[in-house]
């Protein structure tokens, strides 16, 4: 599965136009639940504003879009797109609207939603995102240098050491390329070694 971008944490980004107030408030969310969690919790943070307008994009392909009682695809729409445009999965992004009392007509509605939106993301972190798996081996005193080296040759991220009565050596490393790793393993400890490998999962790398 390929690699990703998305982003760290919340980002909180707030724009006026014409007296109405427009928050941003874009959070790394990788499940429809997290998503819809970020969601209630904008939504109790402003019980007074007029429309809490989202959209989210979560890296399985699944979408979702709210207008929130704003005109069809003057608001949903612009920040699903947004989204699109930054290049960004396990994402959503939540515009928070105050009304100044001036209406912005479906223009500047657009133009709105998508400043506020397009601000949050620039604001945040952005990470990549790869499939990866974690894997530890123990060896002795003896082979631990070269173990080491070993592992850190390979495009690997390595913890410190855990030293006891012999040394255990722990990485995260791209998923698919840990058997060659293995094999040497195997091969300097000749098969004294059991490396363990975790499930592939999607983490920052």
């Amino acid at each position: 599965m390929a690699d990703y971008k998305t982003i760290r944490g919340t980002a909180i980004f707030e724009y006026e136009e014409k007296r109405s107030r427009f928050i941003a408030t874009a959070s790394f969310a990788d499940t429809e639940e997290k998503a819809l969690a970020v969601l209630n919790a904008v939504r109790t943070a402003n019980r007074t504003a007029r429309h809490n307008v989202y959209a989210y994009v979560l890296q399985n392909g699944r979408t979702r879009y709210s207008d929130d009682g704003e005109p069809a695809k003057t608001a949903g729409t612009p920040v699903l797109e947004t989204i699109g445009h930054a290049g960004v999965a396990d994402v959503i992004v939540v515009v928070t609207r105050y009304f100044g009392g001036i209406l912005l007509g479906t223009g500047g509605l657009v133009r709105a939603y998508t400043a506020a939106a397009s601000g949050a993301l620039q604001s945040a972190e952005l990470v990549s995102m790869r499939l990866v798996v974690d894997c530890k081996v123990r060896v002795s005193y003896a082979q631990f240098e070269q173990a080491q080296r070993i592992i850190a040759a390979a495009e690997t991220r390595l913890d410190e050491p855990i030293f006891d009565d012999a040394v255990t050596l722990c990485w995260r490393m791209p998923a698919g390329r840990e058997e060659t790793l293995r094999t040497a393993l195997n091969e300097l400890t000749r098969g004294g070694a059991e490396v363990e490998i975790s499930a592939p999962q999607y983490a920052a790398f």
